[in-house]
């Protein structure tokens, strides 16, 4: 969509304004994606099947990585989400124009979320 990356990274931010934020009382330990060197807050629930996630972070261009993220696998099923591969970020180019830092936690943000769709997968397995 875009030929320069000052244009990608511009869009990549506007995904971050777009997010709503997390109120204080969802930014805990047990929301927070490790391996990030900015904090990142992630939620989610279930809703007719699907996950919705909600993001934080207090880091602009993170907050835009993750809300892109969310656009991608907010309001799919889990089982879709355990199993999606992200040729998309690939294509984009996305990892490779990231620090090192930066690209280590776009990583750990996909894997809290898969981790995150691996569990209510389960949890949709047992109330079967």
């Amino acid at each position: 969509m875009f030929d320069e990356w000052m244009d990608k990274y511009e869009n990549i931010i506007d995904y971050g304004k777009d997010l709503k934020g997390l109120s204080d009382s969802d930014k805990t330990e047990e929301n927070i994606v490790r391996g990030c060197q900015s904090n990142v807050w992630l939620t989610a629930k279930e809703v007719d099947g699907k996950l919705i996630f909600d993001a934080d972070s207090d880091a602009i261009i993170t907050k835009g990585i993750i809300g892109l993220l969310l656009e991608i696998f907010s309001g799919q099923t889990p089982q879709d989400i355990a199993t999606t591969e992200l040729y998309a970020l690939e294509k984009i180019g996305l990892k490779e124009h990231l620090s090192p830092n930066r690209a280590n936690g776009l990583v750990s943000m996909v894997q809290k979320i898969k981790m995150t769709a691996l569990a209510y997968r389960a949890k949709q397995n047992q109330e079967k």
